[in-house]
């Protein structure tokens, strides 16, 4: 070796893990939390936040995801067994979120603030992985659907609310805690599921005998599901609940034909099934099966809206994080006026979909009490929601992943992983258009909603003028519906960015609100994330709105 030889691989100048970080520790999320009556669980929500930013359950997400789910359809002796085996963390994860009481809880919980609290720790948990969230967001929403049959409503409603994580297939009733899916889909229709085909066919003892297939049934080895199936005498589909495990302790013949290969939610295995005389009992009535299921529908749909608002703030803590500690061209890469400007884009965005994702859990809450003008305004707000939360994180992602440059393409950084699972929420419970025109269904069929929905933004009047403005133009645009399903998208765009605005200027702060209003309501932006106009505070929306991590 050369006596003048020295070394060529020094590190520097490259940044620190982003774990340990408080997910929980940023002021829209816990000012959101008291504000719509769940502050005592902040506590709570202190502590599963940093668990979620710990570095024990970031590996447990990196790996659940890393040895995604595998189908065995039989054993080593030939016998048919149907079962998804999951990497031990998978159920790591599981356990904390059913502990945590992230699933069905609330519904049992009778304390003020229960859905609120539950969709705050729901949103700070999942930064940890996103994919086992699902059958969680199922196990949630399925109870509203169930009580169509209060016969089995009250015997697996206690142990869908259990916060014990009692994984396996056995007899559900035999269990301590279940978790529940939905199987809805099929090949030739699917979100036109009045086009399915599988039927059901009543027995003597009460039981259907089901026969057909279901194109995308995720989290496949759930306790229960509720399914869709013709009945011989229905024009309609009808709601069943299926288990996995009959009464007698034999399996139901669901048949797994093959696991989904997706683009992302790698962690959470999706299947195409077979019912191959699978027994069922019937929920709600006969025809009315679409009715009955889409009230699972409408609460998996403010999942989606969580879901959606919680990459944003993960893409946030990741980019900002790594500009605090990284330099370039002289100076820390966050103290670059370009940088900060798509930095703070990023944040105003986050910042308002957390908004509108607690204002829509506190209009469940109330809703859930039986407040008629909250659950119309949960009707329209949650549709337009819907659409536009997700629609909109694909492109974060993609934004705060590049805030890491080249490193931000590399799977090792986590934001690949955070990129293929920022369009499932847009997809899932109804792609963009299904979502949009939802929102028009829900005006014509309950005009109560659009007064709601008039009345919650109107709280924000005269605060800010160009929300005013926005209004207006809502007014006129709602006004003549003639080619409402062409201008769908449009309509409903601006309606969710109005609700937005309303709630920002109401309770956000005013750096963040106005930059919000001149930016997404008055048009003063470009097509790209980081193109705010002179004046914003950027300053003050990074160092207020994103806390240091480490």
């Amino acid at each position: 070796m050369p006596t003048n030889w020295t070394p060529t691989h020094e590190v520097h100048n490259q940044v620190p893990p982003l774990a340990p970080f408080d997910a929980a520790g940023y002021p829209a999320l816990l000012a959101g939390l008291h504000r719509e009556g769940a502050g005592w669980a902040e506590a709570d929500l202190r502590a599963i936040g940093r668990r979620a930013g710990g570095a024990q359950a970031q590996e447990w997400g990196r790996l659940a995801n890393e040895y995604p789910p595998v189908l065995h359809t039989h054993d080593r002796f030939g016998h048919r067994i149907d079962e998804v085996e999951f990497h031990p963390h998978w159920h790591s994860l599981m356990d904390v979120a059913v502990r945590s009481g992230l699933h069905a809880a609330p519904w049992v919980s009778g304390r003020v603030g229960a859905h609120v609290a539950r969709a705050a720790k729901f949103h700070v948990w999942g930064m940890a992985d996103a994919g086992h969230m699902c059958p969680i967001s199922m196990t949630y929403a399925v109870i509203p659907a169930l009580r169509h049959n209060p016969e089995l409503a009250a015997r697996y409603e206690p142990l869908l609310a259990a916060t014990t994580y009692d994984y396996g297939l056995r007899e559900p009733s035999t269990k301590a805690g279940l978790i529940a899916g939905m199987s809805m889909t099929e090949k030739q229709g699917g979100s036109d599921v009045r086009a399915n085909t599988t039927t059901a066919t009543p027995q003597p003892d009460g039981w259907y005998c089901i026969v057909g297939h279901k194109w995308f049934t995720s989290a496949p080895m759930s306790d229960l599901f509720l399914t869709l199936a013709r009945t011989p005498n229905s024009a309609g589909p009808t709601c069943f609940l299926l288990p996995r495990v009959l009464p007698d302790g034999s399996r139901n013949p669901i048949r797994l034909q093959r696991l989904k290969n997706k683009l992302g939610n790698k962690s959470n295995a999706s299947a195409e099934i077979e019912y191959e005389g699978a027994l069922g009992r019937r929920v709600g009535d006969e025809g009315a099966g679409v009715r009955t299921i889409v009230e699972m529908v409408n609460m998996t749909r403010l999942d989606c809206v969580i879901g959606s608002a919680t990459g944003m703030r993960y893409g946030v803590v990741q980019a900002v994080h790594h500009a605090r500690h990284r330099r370039a061209f002289g100076a820390e890469v966050i103290d670059l006026p370009a940088m900060q400007n798509v930095l703070a884009d990023l944040v105003i965005e986050s910042e308002a979909a957390t908004a509108v994702m607690l204002r829509l859990a506190g209009a469940t809450d109330r809703a859930a009490a039986g407040d008629a003008a909250e659950a119309e305004l949960r009707r329209i707000a949650l549709a337009v929601s819907k659409y536009w939360v997700c629609k909109r994180a694909p492109m974060h992602a993609a934004e705060a992943l590049e805030c890491l440059g080249g490193n931000g393409y590399v799977e090792d950084s986590g934001m690949p992983r955070l990129f293929r699972e920022s369009p499932l929420m847009s997809i899932w419970e109804g792609s963009g258009n299904v979502a949009a025109l939802d929102a028009l269904r829900a005006m014509a069929r309950q005009p109560g909603t659009v007064t709601a929905f008039f009345a919650e933004v109107g709280r924000a009047g005269g605060a800010d003028p160009r929300l005013d403005d926005a209004i207006a133009r809502l007014g006129k645009e709602l006004a003549d519906l003639d080619d409402a399903q062409y201008r769908a998208r449009r309509v409903v765009e601006l309606m969710a960015l109005v609700f937005q605005g309303s709630q920002l200027v109401q309770h956000g702060p005013a750096a963040v609100a106005d930059a919000f209003c001149a930016t997404r309501l008055a048009g003063d932006h470009g097509l790209a994330f980081g193109t705010l106009p002179t004046g914003v505070a950027v300053d003050a929306i990074l160092r207020e709105r994103v806390p240091e991590t480490s």
